[in-house]
């Protein structure tokens, strides 16, 4: 055990990945026979954070059904419904009466990543106040322009001397850091809560360079798919 939650964000619509996402949540779509959010329920257990908070919202009973309470990974599932997705911001704000941990990590439900949940979460216990601290990724494709840069464990913003790199999704955070959100982020994205962090110097990061897919649209789903299965065939890698 811990000490530290967990959320995983699986309320959004799928927009990008319908047709697929007009009658399945996106955390319920399967690569190699398993749904994406368990792939992640797994990984968090391992670890020893068995206290995981999940929000739904779209489709998001199936979610429900799907997971229940999650004894069956070991886990204990609690549930924060949204009756329109809320955003990242707006979905973790909305979540904090059940992170009642000093810091907490977070998951987006929609990614492919094998992180370290054991060292994420020494690194949440360590964090200062009102501090978080994010896993970044090397710019996939689709986001050749990144979102910042990392100065040593500092996250600050990209410019010419700076490399860009992507925000994985996943991270760490003080219950704290949500402290001062502004009213707009009830429901909203998270990045301007991290553009003030930023300014404030309580951004912290490191680079991932392990595996990371953002699993965002069906020709990303389809390539995944093809990559964990050739992986599973004798003599993949």
């Amino acid at each position: 055990m811990t000490g530290i939650k967990a959320m995983i964000l699986a309320a959004g619509r799928g927009e990008r990945m319908r047709p697929l996402t007009d009658h399945t949540p996106k955390p319920l779509l399967q690569v190699g026979g398993v749904p994406l959010i368990e792939y992640h329920i797994r990984r968090l257990v391992t670890a020893g954070i068995v206290e995981l908070v999940i929000n739904v919202s779209h489709l998001g009973e199936q979610i429900v059904a799907a997971c229940g309470d999650g004894s069956r990974w070991g886990a204990r599932i609690s549930w924060s419904r949204e009756a329109r997705p809320l955003e990242t911001a707006g979905g973790i704000l909305r979540a904090l009466p059940l992170l009642d941990t000093p810091a907490f990590l977070v998951v987006n439900a929609d990614v492919w990543m094998d992180f370290d949940a054991t060292a994420l979460a020494a690194r949440a216990r360590a964090l200062p106040p009102r501090c978080a601290r994010l896993l970044f990724a090397a710019n996939p494709a689709h986001h050749c322009g990144g979102d910042f840069a990392l100065s040593g464990e500092r996250v600050v913003p990209a410019g010419p001397d700076r490399p860009s790199v992507t925000f994985t999704g996943v991270g760490a955070y003080r219950r704290d850091f949500f402290d001062d959100a502004h009213p707009a982020s009830r429901s909203g994205p998270l990045r301007p809560l991290f553009e003030r962090a930023i300014a404030d110097g309580r951004l912290h990061g490191e680079r991932h360079d392990g595996a990371w897919m953002d699993v965002g649209t069906p020709e990303r789903l389809a390539a995944l798919r093809e990559q964990v299965q050739a992986q599973a065939e004798p003599g993949g890698t």
